[in-house]
Formats: C-alpha cells, sequence, structure tokens
C-alpha cells in the first residue's frame, strides 16, 4: 500500500537539558527502529544519537539542535521519514500508517466509517473507527481488535469488520 504520505517514526515532546537534546514519544517500535534512520524531516534534521529514557520514549541529540533553547523550538515537530525508506512487508504485515483513513465497513458491505487510529495497548494492534454524525448527533467511535476473526479482510481502499465487532 505504498503512499508519498510521510511516515511518522516520532514526536518532539520538549527539550532535555541544556545542550540541545530533546525528548521523544515513538511511534515504531522503540529506540532500536529509529537508529536505522540518519535524517528526517526530508534531512532537515540529522540524527546524530539516540537512546532510550526507560519511560517509553527516548532522548535524541540532532547535529542542527546545539542549545536548549533551539531544542525547546522543537516541540511538537513530528519526525517523519519518507514511505519509500520503510522496509518492505511480508504477506499479511501492515504499517499503522496505511491503515488510517481507510473507509471501514461491515463483512455485509454496510459503511461504518473511517479509521482514524491505530493503538497497542499490549496485546496487539486495535482500530479505532469513527462513524460519521447522523441525525443531529455527534460522530462516534469505536474500537475493533486488528485479528483475523475482527477483521477478516483489508487492502489500500477499505478494512473489513465482521458483524460481531460492530458497536
Amino acid at each position: 500500500m505504498p503512499s508519498d504520505k510521510p511516515i511518522t517514526l516520532a514526536a518532539v515532546t520538549g527539550a532535555h537539558g541544556v545542550t540541545g537534546e530533546v525528548r521523544l514519544k515513538l511511534f515504531g517500535e522503540g529506540v532500536a527502529a529509529l537508529k536505522r534512520y540518519r535524517a528526517f524531516n526530508d534531512s532537515s534534521l540529522t540524527l546524530k544519537k539516540v537512546r532510550d529514557d526507560n519511560k517509553g520514549g527516548a532522548i535524541a541529540r540532532f547535529a542542527e539542535v546545539t542549545d536548549r533553547n533551539a531544542a525547546e523550538a522543537l516541540r511538537g515537530t513530528a519526525l517523519t521519514i519518507s514511505r519509500d525508506d520503510l522496509p518492505p512487508l511480508a504477506e499479511g504485515e501492515y504499517y499503522h500508517a496505511d491503515l488510517i483513513g481507510l473507509a471501514a465497513v461491515s463483512d455485509a458491505g454496510v459503511a461504518l466509517g473511517e479509521v482514524v487510529k491505530v493503538e497497542n495497548f499490549g496485546a496487539g494492534d486495535v482500530l479505532e473507527i469513527e462513524r460519521p454524525a447522523a441525525g443531529g448527533e455527534k460522530a462516534k467511535r469505536f474500537m475493533v481488535p486488528m485479528t483475523e476473526t475482527a477483521v477478516p479482510e483489508w487492502n489500500a481502499e477499505r478494512v473489513v469488520v465482521s458483524a460481531q465487532f460492530i458497536v
């Protein structure tokens, strides 16, 4: 499901110390996955070093960031790479970014909404699907485990959700 949309691997949450290091919230598979890449955001940020913060995030140093003020200015910056830089996927594998934005339909073909988020709370991936607002009510969201039973089929256009998992 290749796309030209950049893939976000982490986000800067703030400065760390006074020498230009930043704290990162990781969206990939940890520090090891982030270390595979040297350049982010169309090569505007060059990773010099990164280490685990032992809290689920990371501490990083970029060549272009030399003091706390510059580090603090990056707060909220997403660290992205090109989709082409990611390793190829095996059959049945997916990147979260490929699922977000897909239409969700029931196994009977009824439109359910759109995948707006993919979470992993430790037991596997979970899709968050938003139903559109209807009848003057707000849009509603529900979650579905990304398992073969709950999502028997998915492709570049849609995910199919088994009726027993529709809320």
